[in-house]
């Protein structure tokens, strides 16, 4: 299942969300400031990134600039407890499934990341098998 997350009034968080709709993939939002994360959940993500902190926070955010944060010197309970208390720092949308993290909205990275999601995600149970099946030629 691909989870994104979200915030309010966040353009390239739309054109996501109309593209997996306009693709027909099944999608969980999470408006971060709605829903707030919890520490697994953040330690998670960092965790699916390949350049850690860097990937997923926003050290151009106000709360970052203005109080002069030092991400790196943070450990990582004290990150999941800043990302917790102030969720703007994070960048948006942030796009998961089992196999893939994107961040933000680049036309060619989300077509990679559908099709990687439909080849890799699709089972005979999927009520898309027989378009993504046949493409692969499982399909009688």
């Amino acid at each position: 299942m691909i989870v994104i997350y979200t915030s309010p009034g966040c353009s390239s968080c739309r054109k996501v969300k109309t593209y997996l709709k306009d693709n027909h993939l099944d999608f969980i939002e999470k408006n971060i400031f709605n829903t707030l994360l919890n520490r697994n959940e953040i330690k998670y993500l960092i965790s699916r990134t390949d350049n850690g902190t860097d990937d997923i926070i926003s050290k151009r955010s106000k709360i970052i600039q203005e109080n002069k944060v030092d991400i790196e010197s943070m450990s990582i309970n004290e990150l999941c407890d800043f990302i917790v208390e102030n969720p703007s720092i994070l960048k948006r949308p942030i796009i998961i499934d089992d196999r893939n993290l994107q961040v933000g909205y680049d036309e060619e990275e989300i077509a990679l990341f559908n099709k990687l999601h439909t080849i890799s995600g699709c089972e005979k149970e999927c009520p898309h098998f027989e378009v993504c099946g046949d493409a692969r030629g499982e399909c009688d």
